[in-house]
């Protein structure tokens, strides 16, 4: 996903290969910020606020100042007045925000846009392949453990692309985390429903981020007709499940084809839930 356009958080749009981070900035040599993700479309940024509210939590969970809203505002703006919506229908716009340089108190943030890419547009029809990966933890116990930082969206990345390489090296498109006994968890960037004899059901957030997707899956369920419920799953659950799909917010709805190369059904609810989650022209 090549980044096209970039903006400062005071309106500024300057060209993406310009340098804006200095080479101590603690999010570079540390990993050491958060940031989240949208997708625009049709020249609107989806669930702006929840993002921006998302963005700020995950900076206090790393003890990071609060984000300067109206910045991130201006620079989405930019972005969004800037971008050829005939020629680039979607977007993903990524908002950054680091600690700055070791050392002074000069938190840095911007926004950068890239088209959404082929690959993202071809998982949503033809969906993916998934491996069960062992994430090492049970999401209850790292819950009450701050400095693991459960729940933060940060930039330390590397595991979660770690994953994801691992399940391309393996004949795989993705990854569905599991704990140690065997309960469901999440995707790298992703989270879990499955379609349980037409309930779809999600992990709670132990250990877990939260997901916007998932909210306004909640959200807009009861009047078109789903149950929704957010239950623990274990993994011998994809084993009677109707349908799995992951969702995020760039992507949105996934279907899960096969896991770790068993093939599983297509759910019927899943052209209703497309419908449901997928962005329309105002």
């Amino acid at each position: 996903m090549a980044i096209t356009m970039l903006a400062l958080l005071d309106g500024t749009l300057v060209a993406p290969d310009q340098p804006i981070v200095r080479a101590d900035d603690q999010g570079v040599v540390r990993g050491d910020g958060v940031f989240d993700a949208l997708l625009a479309s049709y020249g609107r940024a989806h669930h702006l606020d929840e993002h921006l509210d998302r963005l700020a939590t995950s900076a206090g969970l790393l003890h990071l100042p609060a984000p300067d809203e109206a910045g991130y505002r201006r620079a989405v703006a930019a972005i969004l007045g800037a971008w050829d919506w005939d020629a680039e229908p979607e977007a993903v716009l990524r908002l950054i925000m680091t600690r700055g340089p070791e050392g002074l108190d000069e938190p840095n943030g911007w926004v950068m846009a890239a088209p959404l890419d082929a690959g993202t547009r071809r998982e949503r029809s033809e969906g993916v392949r998934a491996l069960i990966l062992d994430r090492g933890f049970e999401g209850s116990d790292i819950a009450p453990m701050p400095w693991l930082l459960p729940g933060a969206k940060s930039l330390s990345y590397g595991i979660n692309m770690a994953a994801k390489r691992y399940a391309k090296a393996n004949g795989a498109d993705d990854v569905i985390f599991v704990t140690p006994s065997g309960w469901l968890l999440e995707g790298p960037t992703s989270s879990l429903v499955l379609d349980l004899d037409g309930v779809l059901v999600t992990p709670p957030l132990d250990g877990i981020l939260r997901s916007i997707t998932i909210a306004e899956l909640l959200d807009k369920a009861p009047d078109a007709g789903l149950d929704v419920q957010v239950v623990k799953l274990h993994r011998d659950d994809l084993a009677r499940a109707r349908g799995a799909w992951l969702l995020s917010s760039g992507r949105i709805i996934a279907p899960v084809t096969h896991v770790d190369g068993r093939p599983l059904p297509t759910s019927p609810l899943g052209a209703k839930l497309a419908g449901l989650l997928t962005p329309r022209p105002e």
